[in-house]
């Protein structure tokens, strides 16, 4: 499976949203639809994305009792999205409901990967506020152990854990890594676990979603590039 760019779409809108990837003229670039955007324009952003021609990432962590997440999944599956994530931490049993509500009736199923930590998460924040002892990478490399055995196919993680994740869980399973920025100037932004794109490739990252070093940056087109550039080579 060959490395990609992920472009975190997080906009207020689907004007904002399909205004944003124009610029990218014929490129389709593989994308993020998280939470805001989905929030605001619905199930048909996927749908309209995927016929635009592009890749689509349907971040929406789902967390909640199997059964909920289960049949969730089952209308998320309609829609088209090329990856679906849950969150790691809602157990084996609903990573597995999820799975199986995911899974279309001839046994094809999109990308379904689990959210480990989020990379604004600290090892201070995690024990202080969610009062987990363990070590940050430890509690990570569980969580990535879980999804494995619920029949995921990978995890969200910090580009900085992708060596520790591909050793415990195999070559072949996913880590999808937020957490890029271009270089320790630029803003970090509530991103605390980082690295460039450049050192991300080095430590095995399968997939890196940036956001807003793209987004925001002068030029959108010349800052994917130079990801795409950095990252896949």
């Amino acid at each position: 499976m060959g490395k990609d760019v992920i472009i975190a779409c997080d906009f207020p809108s689907a004007a904002h949203a399909l205004r944003f990837l124009e610029q990218f003229g014929d490129e389709r670039p593989f994308v993020k639809i998280g939470m805001e955007l989905f929030y605001s324009a619905g199930p048909n952003i996927v749908r309209s994305l995927k016929q635009r021609g592009h890749k689509v990432f349907l971040d929406l962590k789902l967390c909640d009792i199997p059964n909920t997440v289960g049949r969730s999944m089952r209308i998320l599956r309609e829609l088209g999205a090329d990856m679906v994530n849950v969150h790691a931490y809602g157990t084996i049993k609903m990573m597995e409901a999820a799975l199986e509500g995911l899974t279309r009736p001839d046994g094809t199923h999109p990308l379904l990967i689990a959210v480990t930590q989020l990379t604004s998460t600290d090892q201070q924040r995690m024990q202080n506020e969610l009062l987990i002892d363990r070590p940050l990478e430890e509690v990570v490399l569980q969580y990535a152990a879980n999804a494995r055995a619920a029949g995921l196919d990978g995890v969200v993680c910090s580009p900085l854990e992708s060596v520790a994740v591909h050793e415990r869980c195999g070559s072949g399973f996913l880590t999808v890594t937020p957490g890029v920025r271009f270089a320790a100037a630029q803003p970090t932004d509530d991103q605390v676990r980082i690295t460039t794109p450049a050192n991300a490739k080095a430590l095995g990252s399968d997939y890196i979603v940036v956001g807003r070093p793209i987004t925001k940056a002068e030029d959108p087109v010349a800052a994917y590039h130079r990801c795409v550039e950095e990252f896949v080579g």
